[in-house]
């Protein structure tokens, strides 16, 4: 019976440790379950802080899938976002996309500061960055989906490259193809993950553009609805304002929905990043922006495997990053 037993419980190993194999291999090195026994209070201590958060400020849960976003396009999904200044490097934090933009690095603070009470040098920011963006989407009514776990820390933060590879509100079409193409990111991905501004505000300074001199003829973006042109210069003057902010969606701005998609059929994108989808003469984006208006599960579907995708950028696993004990700093 002992022996029997004995070989049920090898079987299992030997499949555990095989399913460990197979997801690692399709994720870079990632899994899903990594923090299973060394931490398993990690996810309930993440959703804890960010349920607070939101609760406090809804704008938070596009903040922090924002993060993830500029932290995976700049040298991969390794936390350099959140460094600051040092002896050593410039912050990306300074960096032309993100200065006076990125927000949410205390929320990110504070989940670091209970999950080292915990389970200390356990949870790397970088994960930390891949499941606060997951869960809050979910929080936001949006899909969840099993996040690949193990990425180490940066021990530098890259400002040139942030002022590089992030894409600009202003991009066209080709731009925004060439940057995701950069990642290892195709157009579906690029459309999906776009349809992540169904949250969050954007500032004036990033559409002004479209509003009085989209092409350099000191004229507005024909594409934008009239109505909704109206009330964007209403907010957004000539000069001044570079800080006041509108959503990025005016139907449901803080609920993960596919409304984004259908605002872009109907000429309301606010940014030209989003408009540019539908009519930049892309075929293949502009079916997937009708596709997902009409379906929402589709899209769901979708965003989900392309920030699994997105997530797997260039991971720093086992000795080639570190395990940050402040996610502001190298250890």
């Amino acid at each position: 019976m002992a022996s029997s037993l004995g070989l049920v419980m090898l079987f299992l190993s030997c499949a555990i440790f095989q399913a460990f194999l197979v997801s690692s291999s399709n994720n870079g090195g990632l899994f899903p379950d990594l923090y299973q026994f060394s931490c398993p209070e990690a996810n309930e201590i993440i959703m804890s802080v960010l349920e607070e958060a939101i609760a406090k400020d809804p704008r938070m849960a596009a903040s922090l899938l924002r993060l993830h976003f500029h932290d995976c396009f700049v040298q991969g999904c390794d936390a350099s976002a959140l460094l600051d200044n040092s002896s050593a490097f410039k912050s990306e934090k300074e960096a032309g996309p993100n200065k006076n933009s990125l927000r949410g690095f205390e929320v990110i603070d504070q989940i670091k500061a209970k999950l080292e009470q915990v389970c200390p040098h356990t949870v790397s920011c970088a994960d930390i960055l891949a499941l606060a963006a997951r869960d809050s989407v979910v929080l936001s009514g949006g899909p969840y989906w099993e996040v690949p776990l193990g990425r180490r820390d940066s021990k530098r933060a890259y400002f040139n490259k942030a002022n590089a590879n992030i894409p600009a509100p202003n991009s066209t079409i080709q731009n925004l193809i060439s940057l995701y193409n950069r990642q290892g990111l195709n157009e579906k991905d690029l459309v999906a993950l776009s349809g992540a501004h169904t949250i969050g505000v954007a500032r004036c300074v990033s559409f002004r553009q479209r509003l009085y001199n989209q092409k350099g003829n000191h004229l507005p973006d024909a594409t934008l609805e009239k109505t909704y042109y109206n009330d964007l210069k209403s907010i957004c003057p000539t000069s001044g304002g570079d800080n006041n902010i509108t959503p990025l969606d005016i139907a449901s701005p803080n609920r993960f929905d596919n409304s984004y998609f259908k605002l872009l059929l109907l000429g309301k994108g606010l940014l030209n990043s989003d408009e540019v989808l539908l009519t930049g003469k892309v075929k293949k984006t502009k079916q997937l922006v009708k596709i997902y208006a009409e379906n929402e599960a589709i899209f769901f579907h979708q965003f989900s495997k392309s920030m699994v995708k997105m997530g797997n950028i260039s991971p720093l696993t086992e000795l080639k990053g570190e395990i940050r004990k402040n996610c502001r700093r190298v250890n």
